[in-house]
């Protein structure tokens, strides 16, 4: 299954990168000398792509999305500007302390291109624009607090190549940053990319901190290599391993803290579990009792339910339906960052699960998904509405056909929970999904604002196809409580973007 999947994101990121044009060198505008000097201090990129990157770091914020437009007129590709894109963000935006706040800069690049994926080629430009311009704020936050940029690795630290997947493994059981770094290095000279991403889904699921944005960087990050490039690797891993590191107070190798507990408690749980546990057959009542136990569990208990279903045979589809729709229902309760971060931290878990090819790494990402759901349920405070994701009732629209939807997405500026059972309603009577998820898309471009418009829009919208027919209807209805509504106000950059190109 995952291997699947991988052929299938190596054939869309191929299309992706087709968009506006090939052969950019021979078309760009000309690079001086000047702009191509390296600074010594900053991390080295290819000798290609370095002038791109350059041109995102140096250009003013008021002027970037005017002169991007322009390199493309005259030829830049899509491609390029991804690639770009996201080695300038990880360059000068930095994870931490916290890995969210201004590093969505970062973490919503693959959202974006996902949503530029799926979107009609006169809106292609606009996600990754509106991305362009969010690094641009986050890069001068992160000058104006801690001058931070990525310095080149410390080369008498990076470990032997045959000793770099063990250098990774002890560096970051201690959480010795430093250690982590080099190694980071090695692992992308010298190991594949599924080699990488083993190590990097195991540590980057194993504590809670900072309430699931260490997964999403993982999974986010891997996809985009996927598009990309793996030659384009060194640096994102090393923004990768110093994200995945953070911590407050004691060092958690020497402590026990509630963030690692699930971690620790879930590893020793997964020796337990039959062997082929894989083999399970799909039961919607299992799912129905799973959502049950994820509403009032602790985390350890619920973890213990799912090794329990596991064990008498319940395929781990049927567990993932569960814990997809739980975080859905979790936002329909009390919408808000916590209860939003439910679903798309689950999505990255869902994705890392899916990608994995270790059997003991897929088992301990379905454990710690059920851990995470049940934390963020904790965070919910008394009034929190009572919904339940898999009985609340439809209520038909008005309209009918495409005007079924244009009800649909201006009540949800009105009335969310009467938008979800209009939705449920919808979709149970045969309307389109996918009709419905391109307008909701479209409204996310003319009226997202904030980064977890683009990261929540593309997890659920992606989890909606993964999840059983029997429940996906109730998670995309689930969505808005979260997605803009026709009401909200037009966002502004949206107007620049077009007269950008128009100019």
């Amino acid at each position: 299954m995952a291997t699947s999947r991988r052929a299938f994101l190596e054939r869309t990121a191929l299309g992706g990168l087709a968009i506006g044009g090939l052969g950019l060198l021979d078309r760009l505008c000309p690079v001086s000398a000047a702009e191509a000097k390296i600074d010594p201090a900053l991390v080295r990129l290819g000798d290609d792509i370095e002038p791109t990157v350059r041109l995102l770091e140096q250009t003013p914020r008021e002027k970037l999305l005017e002169e991007v437009a322009h390199r493309i007129n005259q030829g830049l590709s899509y491609g390029q500007l991804l690639t770009a894109l996201l080695l300038a963000a990880v360059r000068n935006v930095q994870p931490r302390p916290a890995v969210g706040f201004k590093f969505h800069a970062v973490l919503v690049i693959n959202s974006a291109h996902l949503a530029s994926l799926a979107s009609p080629d006169n809106d292609r430009w606009l996600p990754i624009f509106w991305a362009l311009d969010r690094f641009k704020a986050s890069q001068a936050e992160t000058q104006s607090t801690t001058g931070w940029r990525m310095a080149p690795v410390d080369e008498s630290k990076v470990p032997a190549p045959d000793k770099a997947q063990a250098g990774f493994c002890a560096a970051m059981d201690a959480w010795d940053e430093q250690a982590a770094d080099a190694a980071a290095s090695a692992l992308a000279r010298s190991c594949t990319r599924d080699q990488c991403f083993e190590l990097f889904a195991r540590y980057g699921s194993r504590d809670f901190r900072d309430i699931g944005h260490k997964a999403i960087f993982v999974s986010n990050s891997f996809r985009l290599l996927d598009c990309i490039g793996w030659r384009h690797a060194e640096t994102v891993l090393r923004s990768l391993a110093y994200a995945l590191m953070k911590y407050d107070g004691q060092n958690p190798s020497k402590s026990d803290q509630p963030a690692d507990r699930p971690g620790r408690q879930n590893a020793e749980l997964a020796r337990k579990i039959r062997a082929d546990w894989l083999d399970g057959k799909r039961d919607r009542a299992a799912s129905a009792s799973l959502l049950k136990v994820f509403r009032q569990n602790s985390p350890e208990d619920a973890c213990s339910a799912v090794a329990d279903a596991l064990d008498r045979g319940v395929a781990p589809s049927s567990i993932s339906d569960a814990l997809l729709c739980a975080s859905g229902e979790l936002l329909m309760r009390q919408p808000g960052i916590a209860t939003l971060h439910s679903v798309t931290s689950s999505n990255a878990l869902h994705f890392a699960y899916q990608s994995a090819m270790e059997p003991g790494n897929r088992l301990m990402l379905l454990l710690q998904n059920t851990a995470f759901v049940c934390l963020f349920r904790q965070m919910l405070n008394r009034n929190a509405r009572e919904v339940i994701v898999d009985e609340f009732e439809s209520t038909p629209t008005s309209a009918s056909g495409p005007d079924a939807i244009g009800e649909i997405l201006a009540q949800i500026t009105q009335d969310r929970m009467a938008a979800s059972r209009k939705t449920l309603a919808y979709l149970d009577a045969g309307g389109n999904p996918h009709d419905l998820m391109h307008a909701a898309r479209r409204l996310v471009f003319m009226k997202g604002n904030d980064a977890h418009d683009y990261k929540f829009s593309s997890a659920v919208m992606e989890d909606f196809y993964t999840i059983s027919p029997t429940l996906r209807n109730r998670y995309l209805a689930a969505s808005c409580f979260y997605l803009p509504g026709s009401g909200a106000r037009d966002n502004p950059l949206i107007q620049r973007i077009r007269a950008a190109f128009a100019n």
